[in-house]
């Protein structure tokens, strides 16, 4: 398979397949003509990047999660302790935007939205708030 086709079957843009080669996520052959030649266990390597990225996992911890993917022999204890430490950052992402949704709804809340040029949000923003 050429990067078009990996392209349209995992949804990577071609750039990033390229930088995803360079840092060695994936090494596909090369054709006669020197075009990237992808195998299926490319395309599923691939899939299963484009996956754990979309649930938020570093590069790093894709690199792991596909050798382990790859490893008949792996102990799921691993794969566990990853998902786990992605779950945490995610409830702490969430904590925080829960924090910034209630000063937004605050601000919001404080400013009149009217005619007038007084504004709790701009004012809070430039740090000129008493």
């Amino acid at each position: 398979m050429n990067i078009g086709d990996i392209t349209q079957r995992t949804g990577i843009p071609a750039r990033t397949l390229r930088y995803y080669e360079d840092i060695g996520l994936v090494t596909p052959a090369r054709a006669e003509n020197g075009y990237r030649d992808y195998s299926a266990a490319d395309l599923d390597r691939l899939m299963l990047i484009a996956q754990a990225r979309h649930m938020g996992f570093s590069l790093d911890e894709c690199r792991r999660l596909a050798a382990l993917n790859a490893d008949p022999g792996r102990a799921s204890r691993e794969v566990r302790a990853l998902a786990q430490k992605n779950l945490a950052a995610v409830q702490d992402r969430i904590a925080r935007l829960r924090a910034l949704e209630a000063q937004l709804r605050a601000l919001i809340a404080q400013c009149h939205g009217d005619d007038q040029p007084d504004c709790a949000i701009l004012e809070e923003l430039s740090g000129k708030r008493p």
